[in-house]
């Protein structure tokens, strides 16, 4: 899940084969106690059922559906997954779900904290000042090799 005002993730979660009620389960996760948050923006895929959609909205969240047959709709989540992919996903080769799950951790790590993104400005969005090791990595970017100088 992605807050879409700071482009920051949110959850993380993975499963062999996703279904409403596991999606449910990462939802209830998430938005745990007083969260700020007023809008659920989610396609029509069948995991977002309709269980999930009123137990949602009983937290105070307004559902929002995307339209049929509008790709560019969701396009933050498309985005996302697919940075997830280039930047992560394709240069690994998973040795379990444990590993997965570690890998993708700190991904979201890199992503919430050491990302340039655009919409932030220049700059990282929280830059912290560091110095550089022998490798020619900062210790701050957890050596995620693909991270801007």
């Amino acid at each position: 899940m992605m807050e879409l005002g700071r482009r920051q993730i949110l959850h993380c979660g993975i499963s062999d084969h996703a279904t409403a009620e596991w999606t449910l389960q990462q939802f209830r996760e998430t938005l745990l106690g007083g969260h700020p948050h007023r809008f659920l923006m989610h396609d029509r895929d069948s995991i977002f059922s309709q269980k999930l959609d009123q137990e949602v909205a009983a937290r105070g969240v307004k559902i929002l559906r995307t339209p049929v047959g509008a790709p560019k709709a969701n396009s933050r989540c498309e985005r996302l997954v697919g940075s997830i992919r280039r930047e992560c996903l394709d240069w690994l080769i998973p040795m379990g779900e444990g590993h997965l799950r570690r890998t993708l951790n700190r991904w979201v790590e890199h992503y919430n904290h050491g990302r340039v993104h655009m919409k932030s400005g220049p700059g990282h969005p929280n830059a912290v000042e560091t110095t550089t090791t022998g490798e020619g990595r900062t210790p701050s970017d957890n050596g995620w090799p693909h991270r801007p100088t």
